[in-house]
């Protein structure tokens, strides 16, 4: 048992015996009972993940020793309880399918899914004065996203195309270097089909620039529009790794001032206090007090981000055709409120945006309508202006309703982004997910899901915090406390419809890097197919905010049973390389 020392002024200093994690008693148990004289067989192995982890695995044994070829147990061939308790701790015991790997159906059309979906995906920090660069797309593509968001606007010359955050102090990059990157990175992460949603402010010359530069990048690859009246959306399967651009119909501008020259208000808006702080929660929409019901969404037609841009722009005649002909998904300006384009066509597959505070308002009173829109059509969620420190919303108001592309800014971290995150490790991680069947199905009497609607219990989620491990190996020993080992304690909760969303919180084990909570939570789940699982470390901090120790957020519908290793992540989502808790997930 090695010793640390903390100084406390400059003449003294405390010594603490640094602790080993010790195995837990109920893992203790559980190995008695599956072992044989002290020691595990291969078969006393698959045993228990058979009973106790609910899978089927001949191999585990094998994969472990092989990981462990320099110990003595490779030819042993057999486990003594350090080792058992090395195993469940290790990657090969993950919480979720391992590897990952695409098993849900990839046939239905796009509306079918929930799609990770970025926000100004260009942008390196806030929504005001950052830099623009392709590198925050590269990340975002390694990260799996699947739609990128670019503006295009005229350079100074008018003889280019940048890329930039429209009447602001954002420094632009070039057009062509963020599709160079796109087309080298696109498919890093998922054979999925990549969606370039553009915000076009270009005259009609720069249009076909950009459809020069666009087809000779991409090819083959990029999808022409066929037909101006989709009865329906293609499935991601017949568009693996092909890119789609999505755009309104071309406004066909006069010159347009660039982002610097504009000034469309959005530099006036207050930050959002929302995700300033670490110890800001997720908000939840239905708590807010004050709902402006009958707004503009009822009085003619709503603004997305481009129409705020160029309202008062004038028009020319002719929009470029060679450019017309790229935009495989239309996006459309739906006229007449929300009523009208709640009830549009069912003929034709549509792709509407709107953003957070005007879904916040029309689910309201419309959320049913809402569910029977995104069965069909494409909708699209976006941050609402003020949120220029580019933090996010809670997407799961989006998703309870159908909307397939809420869109995020991936530049930041908090949250909100964690649930985006972890969300998208579902499927394989290919960034495509199938919506729940209760938001594709219509009942006898056409009814449709009603996420306001008070729900049975589905079932309980039992989950058991044992320990955790990693923190001496992934921080420096004064990290957390100059004086002191951290006091660690664990947050555990869920994210999902209102009546399933709750947070719980471990007691605090004082002085310990290797805290042992070995405590239960349950969880009762009315819509598991939408919750996803939170789980936070903090240290307890008496005179200033607790530290950040690690996050991470599951799927609740791809959680595996039994006892598991769970990584913990950091703000921006990056995995540890040892910090990882050992828990236990049950459902009754």
């Amino acid at each position: 048992m090695s010793k640390q020392t903390y100084r406390v002024c400059c003449c003294f200093s405390r010594g603490f015996r640094q602790k080993e994690a010790e195995t837990p008693a109920e893992i203790k148990d559980l190995f008695e009972k599956y072992s044989e004289n002290g020691v595990m067989t291969a078969e006393n192995l698959h045993k228990f993940l058979q009973e106790v982890q609910g899978e089927e695995s001949e191999n585990v044994m094998e994969s472990f020793l092989n990981l462990h070829k320099h110990l003595n147990i490779f030819h042993r061939k057999s486990l003594y309880l350090e080792e058992f308790f090395q195993y469940l701790l290790s990657d090969l015991n993950a919480p979720l399918p391992s590897p990952p790997k695409v098993h849900q159906d990839m046939t239905g059309p796009l509306s079918h899914y929930f799609i990770y979906t970025g926000h100004n995906s260009y942008l390196t920090g806030n929504q005001i004065s950052s830099d623009c660069s392709d590198l925050p797309i590269i990340e975002a593509l390694q990260r799996g996203v699947r739609v990128i968001e670019l503006d295009m606007w005229p350079n100074s010359t008018k003889d280019d195309v940048h890329i930039l955050h429209g009447g602001t102090l954002t420094t632009p990059v070039t057009l062509i270097k963020c599709l160079k990157s796109i087309r080298d990175n696109a498919f890093v992460a998922s054979e999925y089909p990549l969606i370039i949603t553009l915000e076009d402010h270009l005259t009609p010359d720069l249009q076909a620039r950009v459809a020069e530069m666009v087809t000779q990048m991409f090819g083959d690859v990029l999808v022409s529009n066929t037909s101006d009246c989709l009865s329906k959306f293609p499935s991601p399967e017949s568009l693996k790794r092909r890119v789609i651009l999505s755009t309104k119909p071309p406004k066909e501008y006069l010159e347009t001032k660039s982002g610097k020259e504009e000034d469309n208000g959005i530099s006036k808006a207050k930050k959002s206090p929302e995700e300033a702080a670490w110890g800001m929660e997720v908000s939840d929409f239905l708590d807010k007090s004050k709902i402006n019901i009958e707004n503009d969404l009822e009085q003619g037609e709503y603004q997305d981000e481009e129409d705020q841009q160029d309202e008062n722009h004038n028009l020319q005649q002719n929009a470029a055709p060679e450019y017309k002909k790229l935009i495989a998904i239309r996006a459309e300006k739906m006229k007449g409120g929300i009523k009208a384009w709640l009830r549009v066509d069912s003929q034709k597959a549509h792709r509407v945006s709107l953003n957070e505070e005007k879904l916040e308002n029309a689910v309201k009173t419309h959320g049913t309508d809402i569910v029977r829109f995104t069965q069909r059509n494409l909708m699209r969620v976006y941050p609402k202006a003020s949120r220029i420190d580019s933090s996010n919303f809670n997407p799961l108001i989006g998703w309870m309703h159908g909307a397939q592309m809420v869109a995020f800014n991936m530049q930041g971290h908090g949250r909100s982004l964690w649930l985006m995150q972890g969300m998208f490790r579902a499927n394989g991680g290919c960034g495509y997910v199938k919506k729940p069947d209760f938001l594709q199905k219509v009942g006898p009497n056409n009814e449709v899901f009603n996420p306001k609607m008070q729900l049975p219990v589905k079932k309980i989620l039992k989950v058991k915090v044992y320990m955790g491990e990693g923190w001496n190996l992934d921080f420096k020993h004064t990290h957390f406390d100059l004086y002191s080992p951290p006091d660690f304690y664990a947050k555990v909760g869920i994210a999902g419809v209102p009546a399933d969303t709750v947070t719980k919180k471990t007691k605090t084990i004082e002085d310990n890097w290797f805290p042992a909570w070995n405590e239960e939570f349950e969880f009762p789940l009315t819509v598991p197919e939408l919750a996803l699982l939170r789980v936070e470390v903090h240290e307890f901090d008496m005179s200033d905010k607790d530290d950040f120790g690690g996050q991470t957020c599951i799927p609740v519908s791809e959680l595996k049973t039994g006892i598991r290793a769970v990584p913990l992540h950091n703000h921006k989502g990056d995995k540890y390389k040892s910090v990882k808790l050992l828990m236990r997930f049950d459902f009754v």
